[in-house]
């Protein structure tokens, strides 16, 4: 079954509710007739409502209907914004630069709107000793605290232990500042190789 309304000959009451092709009310008139009026001026017979008594119709031209429903539909999905959740693997016996790096990684996913789970694995002995991972993702949520807000604490899950960062910034906000910082970056380029 289509979404697409029914045009022209595709309409099969014998009667219906006729809006001009200026947007003025002709009011209740036979398809035939509502038929003929499209065809005169050029245009088609669009069927708006078909749940109403009797179906609303239209006359319109089709293809430009189309593509203004396209577009707008198109402006809708770019609007929208998909917040991911990265994830993160942490060992308990990490050293200090390989943590740099990790939580490098973890402000640079915040900062761009999204959020992380940082996944602590236990191996071996190590299963013993939870409180030293516990410990780790403490200190990585006051680490990152300026970016992000812990959504879900530390919690034990088997041989893991996981948390969730949030950004302290929504995804749009993000999204937009870096489109503004990348265009004063683009500008300052065009100036520099203005200038020389």
């Amino acid at each position: 079954m289509t979404t697409e309304p029914r045009i022209n000959d595709r309409i099969r009451t014998p009667q219906i509710r006729l809006i001009g092709h200026t947007g003025d009310q002709v009011g209740v008139v036979d398809i035939e007739v509502a038929l003929q009026m499209a065809d005169e001026i050029g245009l088609d017979l669009v069927e708006i409502a078909p749940e109403a008594n009797p179906p609303v119709c239209k006359i319109m031209d089709f293809g430009k209907y189309k593509y203004e429903i396209a577009q707008k539909a198109r402006e809708a999905r770019q609007n929208q914004t998909h917040i991911v959740v990265k994830e993160v693997r942490l060992t308990p016996k990490i050293e200090n630069h390989d943590y740099e790096t990790k939580r490098n990684a973890i402000v640079k996913f915040l900062k761009g709107g999204d959020k992380v789970k940082i996944t602590m694995k236990f191996r071996g002995r190590e299963q013993t000793r939870p409180e030293l991972g516990f410990k780790l993702l403490q200190r990585l949520a006051e680490d990152v605290a300026e970016v992000a807000f812990v959504e879900f604490a530390p919690k034990q899950e088997g041989r893991n232990m996981t948390m969730v960062l949030g950004p302290t910034k929504k995804k749009t906000e993000a999204v937009a500042e870096q489109k503004a910082a990348r265009a004063a970056k683009e500008k300052a380029a065009l100036e520099a190789a203005e200038e020389k």
